[in-house]
């Protein structure tokens, strides 16, 4: 494997210095001594309730090629690179693998949506060229700078994903991944707790486009709210501003949908150029996705026939759409366990709702970070649910809203925990049934999907 960052480097750009003589070879970059392989270079940040600078035995002992530390204290080791603050150095590399890097950058943000397309686009991208991406949902102020330290020179395109739940948190990680093209997914209610309206939500995730270079493109949903917000970043920018969608004089324009439970075929319409999309994985959210998707890749100049044609492969991640059969092949799960927000609720109702089934069974932990707007949020979701699903089980204090709005015949169980519900959940179901399981991370909803996953064939309906 080649050299990611040589000695020189590593101390040219982090201002640092190493202890002693070596001559280190870093290949990746690790944060975590369980994931750590020989080649990394560990890097001991500190944080709130952990300090890497405990795990720098460790870190050496797996094979680190050498460790960015702000304390040495008892250690003498020659690989310690020493600065004055771990997380400082590592927006240091960050900044230096994004000067050095001669491809293109696309970033995304967006309310829901943002992995997805982000793996779209690794998808997409990788058809055209050597691509790399953020790992996982690596998006905040670690996660954006750890994926620019991990970029490798030689690669065409990088892909970074860039969230936020309290206003002023993009754009200083937009600044950071200096992108050629900015995505927006879409703008939708997640952490309007923190963010107290949509208009406030879509002007911090178009501080993103104030990043752009002059002549740099973005791209927005045609449907969202705050148009306004995009339109003044995008001209203080000097940027274009490009729209994705539906609507018909859209800049990249889907038509001709046809969706079903194994995926979905359009045509995406971007200028003069038509290419017809074959998704394997089903949903009308998802077929938007890959519009924006396609956009980026045509702003970029590159093939949208071999990128369409790569996203017949792209399958949705754990916890974030996959379907699966369970109880020795009787029933089907939709497994969306990952997160949650009204939107992408109601976005996988309208999948559960594909996918042929005896009975459809919604299952559904809060929805986080919606403060004062959490009753109505929920309870709004109460008709989408009915409309959905034969029966609904939720669980957490702010679900209680949406499953007390709904029709007695489509109550199935309510319970405070999602370890509270699964055994109602597990006991419920039959032969022929489709489950869908849905909440925010810190509801807890992987506990469910666990038991699921255990379950043996199920009794007849």
């Amino acid at each position: 494997m080649s050299a990611l960052w040589t000695r020189a480097e590593l101390e040219a750009a982090t201002g640092g210095q190493f202890q002693g003589a070596c001559t280190p070879t870093v290949t990746g970059i690790s944060i975590d001594t369980r994931t750590l392989i020989p080649g990394d270079l560990f890097i001991a940040l500190k944080g709130d309730n952990s300090d890497g600078h405990a795990h720098i035995g460790l870190a050496l002992e797996k094979g680190a090629a050498a460790v960015l530390v702000h304390d040495t204290t008892g250690n003498t080791d020659p690989r310690l690179l020493v600065v004055k603050d771990t997380l400082a150095g590592l927006d240091a590399l960050a900044n230096a693998a994004r000067a050095r890097f001669g491809g293109k950058v696309v970033a995304v943000t967006g309310s829901v949506g943002k992995t997805t397309t982000k793996e779209m686009l690794r998808v997409a991208l990788g058809a055209l060229g050597p691509t790399h991406a953020a790992e996982a949902s690596y998006n905040n102020h670690w996660g954006v700078p750890l994926t620019l330290a991990r970029l490798p020179q030689d690669a065409a395109f990088c892909v970074s994903e860039i969230g936020m739940n309290h206003p002023g948190e993009i754009l200083p990680l937009a600044n950071m991944v200096k992108p050629d093209v900015a995505l927006i997914s879409t703008i939708a209610s997640a952490h309007l707790g923190h963010m107290g309206s949509l208009d406030a939500i879509a002007q911090e995730k178009a501080t993103l486009i104030t990043a752009l270079p002059a002549g740099g493109i973005a791209i927005v949903p045609d449907d969202a709210e705050g148009q306004r917000f995009f339109t003044a970043a995008a001209q203080q920018a000097q940027a274009v501003l490009w729209h994705s969608g539906t609507k018909a004089d859209s800049t990249a324009r889907l038509d001709n949908l046809h969706m079903g439970p194994d995926g979905s075929q359009f045509t995406v319409h971007i200028g003069q150029t038509a290419v017809p999309v074959n998704l394997t994985a089903p949903g009308a959210h998802l077929a938007r996705n890959a519009v924006t998707v396609l956009a980026a890749v045509a702003a970029i100049g590159g093939d949208l026939a071999r990128a369409a044609a790569a996203l017949r492969t792209f399958q949705p991640g754990k916890g974030r759409g996959a379907l699966t059969s369970i109880a020795d092949g009787t029933i089907t799960l939709l497994d969306e366990s990952y997160n949650a927000s009204a939107a992408s609720i109601r976005a996988t109702l309208d999948v559960l709702r594909l996918v042929p089934a005896t009975r459809h069974i919604a299952v559904l932990g809060d929805i986080r970070e919606l403060g004062a707007f959490s009753v109505s949020e929920h309870t709004a979701l109460a008709p989408a649910a009915a409309a959905c699903a034969d029966l609904v089980f939720c669980c957490g204090p702010h679900m209680k809203s949406l499953f007390d709005a709904l029709p007695p015949a489509r109550q199935g169980a309510w319970a405070e925990t999602s370890a509270a519900l699964s055994p109602l959940v597990c006991s419920a179901l039959r032969r022929g049934d489709a489950v869908l399981v849905k909440g925010s991370l810190g509801s807890r909803m992987r506990i469910i999907i666990e038991a699921l996953n255990g379950l043996t064939a199920a009794e007849p309906a």
